[in-house]
């Protein structure tokens, strides 16, 4: 039991805890002399609860905070003086989970996709590799990382309309089918410790103030072990933009009280005493907030003391840019390159091309290859690097920038590279000036004049033209795809700082391509649509083509999915169940009455699964890695998507090689769907599933 700690008035306690960070910021500390909170080697910091290394986090949190006075409880400097001065930093806001439902929108490039079930699985993914401490580590954490943002945003500013202002319309059924499982699935699966709520209003509530979304669905539906901030001046954003609320404090009060842990900015430090005061809000809801707060700092570690002497503390430069991690950085963008297009002028052969035109905005693009809240790379390997390392190169850029406007057009040098190259390979896209966070796109055409560069250098060139498109979102290429004179097409998104080794490796075949595209590739027609509708579903009535593979009924350019390989792959069913009973409750109504779907939940829902077996070949004459989808198509009921996937796996196979591909499909889970009043429903009747182009049908029946 630790000695009594002692008898100082709260405020000198948190003195005593904040000393080491004030005295840093008055420049009193140097790297040589670091101070941390709960330094063993202070007896009078060492005898208080919360820095107890026994105990858990939660008492040691609930000790802190019955130190502290109102005033120090809202003051979120401290936390910003431990960061400045090296101390934090291991809270990482990130990843970005929203789906990417609109082809326009400028933080698209962050997310995984359109599909609700990739990007569960992506972040769950992403936060267990951030957070996990280790076998052994109990609670604790590595990191923090936190799902944002919470949620249906994904609108930054489009002709005009900005996140701070936009209220997402949203039915139930949309919020729970599309908008929600990821973070369902990132707090009840991943157990991440934080959630962000978002600038935009839903159904005409600020997200950070929405009681239900907050304390209702994060904290009680799902359990989160973490603690839940705003976006940045989100809470501002609802006062001062919004006007949510008549006064500041009523906006500090709100938000507080709907669930919200910590403010990203000033306005809670600013406001939050003024609104106890006025008894707008209790004493015991800032303890409740700031306990979530200081429980995840306890879980990393920040109250223990040196921590060169705790899990990870031998960690330090050495640890990064390891060779290790450059090459992982190179495979990864291999894997995330989407061959589009081939007539089979792909793979090159460094044997029989003298000379390569690499031309256009993107060619000698190194900053733009890792895109939007990037980190700092270890070197750049730009794509004319990575494909000068093979072969002779000629480089012109076509366009002095990727906006590609009339005066920067520069066509004949460009013309003259490609008719005098054995092959060409045109880079284009877009960068952060075209798609980011606060810009939305308004075309899905590439930028400015890039059309006529690509047309007027394919037609000029000697040999094949390579069209390769560096770029978040996806954009409406139609006239390169049926173009004779484009031999191929590559998507490669904003590759990362080995991103032209990459491009090089697949376009030579020493990688086989083995990437799909996560969201679908719209015409330019599709921009007629405004981009503030949310609905999901199509209205046939109005027009309304829906939105994402999901739903959407309109023409593609590409499909979500699509994926070239130098290779081909067969699929052959093993075995899968044509019939599934649905064992009910005695008494239930669907026993007696023709139901269209039960409830996916309850008793009968216990142990239903059964095994889907693939055999997957390599039928040509290159190794290669293939990732094979189960999708299914439910019945037409509750306004269910046309298909949606239950599942992927990756196989890597030589040629002739053949593998078993298993998938244990819930049904409860992976076959049910999302009913009008947003319930989760296992609709009965005939599903189908699909591998590629092989289907199977089974029957679901009570």
């Amino acid at each position: 039991m630790a000695a009594a700690a002692p008898p100082f008035p709260a405020s000198a306690a948190a003195a005593l805890l904040l000393l080491p960070l004030l005295l840093c910021l008055s420049g009193g500390c140097n790297a040589q002399t670091p101070v941390f909170a709960c330094d063993a080697s202070n007896a009078t910091l060492a005898a208080y609860g919360f820095c107890n290394r026994s105990a858990t986090a939660a008492a040691r949190a609930a000790d802190l905070v019955s130190r502290l006075t109102l005033a120090e409880k809202v003051v979120s400097n401290e936390a910003r003086a431990m960061h400045n001065v090296g101390l934090a930093g291991l809270t990482f806001w990130s990843p970005n989970i929203n789906i990417f439902r609109d082809p326009r929108w400028g933080r698209g490039q962050e997310t995984p996709g359109e599909d609700p079930l990739l990007t569960s699985k992506y972040a769950v993914g992403y936060v267990t590799g951030l957070q996990d401490a280790g076998s052994g580590a109990g609670d604790s954490l590595k990191v923090a990382a936190c799902c944002k943002h919470y949620t249906a945003y994904d609108v930054d500013n489009w002709k005009g309309v900005e996140r701070y202002t936009f209220n997402a319309v949203v039915s139930q059924q949309d919020l729970d089918d599309t908008f929600q499982p990821p973070f369902k699935s990132c707090v009840v699966d991943g157990n991440v410790a934080s959630v962000m709520c978002s600038y935009n209003q839903v159904n005409g509530t600020p997200t950070c103030a929405d009681k239900d979304l907050l304390s209702g669905v994060i904290r009680g539906d799902w359990k989160l072990n973490g603690y839940i901030s705003s976006d940045c001046d989100s809470v501002d954003v609802l006062y001062n933009n919004q006007h949510y609320t008549k006064t500041p404090e009523d906006a500090a009060a709100i938000s507080i009280k709907a669930g919200l842990d910590l403010n990203c900015g000033n306005f809670l430090a600013q406001h939050t005493v003024a609104a106890v005061q006025a008894g707008k809000l209790s004493e015991s809801d800032v303890d409740r907030a700031i306990t979530n707060n200081f429980i995840t700092l306890m879980r990393l570690g920040f109250f223990d003391g040196d921590p060169r002497e705790l899990p990870f503390g031998s960690l330090g430069p050495s640890d990064v840019c390891t060779s290790s991690n450059q090459e992982l950085a190179r495979e990864a963008a291999r894997q995330g390159i989407v061959l589009l297009k081939n007539n089979g002028a792909l793979p090159l052969s460094t044997k029989s091309i003298k000379s390569m035109a690499v031309i256009g905005p993107n060619a000698n693009a190194s900053f733009t290859m890792i895109g939007n809240y990037e980190g700092t790379p270890c070197k750049y390997t730009t794509p004319l690097q990575g494909l000068g390392a093979n072969v002779a190169t000629v480089y012109q850029p076509g366009c002095t920038n990727v906006g590609c406007s009339g005066n920067s057009l520069q066509l004949d040098a460009a013309t003259k590279a490609a008719a005098s190259a054995d092959v060409t390979v045109l880079i284009v896209g877009a960068d952060q000036s075209i798609e980011r966070e606060s810009l939305d796109r308004t075309s899905l055409l590439l930028p400015g004049q890039q059309p006529q560069l690509v047309s007027a250098v394919a037609n000029a060139s000697s040999g094949p033209c390579i069209l390769v498109i560096m770029s978040g979102g996806p954009f409406d290429i139609s006239f390169a795809k049926s173009s004779d004179k484009i031999a191929a097409i590559l998507w490669v998104g904003y590759p990362g700082e080995a991103g032209g080794a990459a491009i090089a490796d697949v376009l030579f075949g020493y990688h086989n391509p083995s990437g799909r595209l996560p969201v679908s590739w719209y015409p330019e027609s599709f921009t007629k649509i405004p981009m503030t509708d949310m609905r999901m579903r199509p209205d046939p009535s109005t027009g309304y083509p829906g939105r994402t593979y999901r739903f959407y009924t309109g023409d593609t350019v590409y499909a979500f999915g699509d994926g070239l390989s130098y290779t081909n792959y067969a699929h052959r069913l093993v075995s899968a169940p044509t019939q599934v009973a649905v064992q009910l409750a005695e008494g239930h109504a669907c026993l007696t009455e023709q139901c269209l779907s039960v409830e996916a939940e309850g008793g009968h829902c216990e142990n239903l699964a059964f095994d889907v077996h693939l055999r997957v070949r390599n039928a040509g004459k290159v190794g290669g890695a293939h990732t094979v989808f189960l999708f299914s198509s439910p019945p037409a009921v509750h306004n269910a998507p046309a298909k949606h996937l239950l599942g992927f796996e990756k196989v890597s196979l030589e040629p002739g090689q053949a593998g078993v591909v298993a998938f244990k499909v819930d049904v409860c889970r992976d076959l049910s769907v999302v009913d009008e009043l947003g319930n989760r429903k296992v609709a009965l009747g005939s599903h189908t599933l699909h591998v590629g182009d092989l289907k199977h049908t089974l029957n679901l029946r009570v």
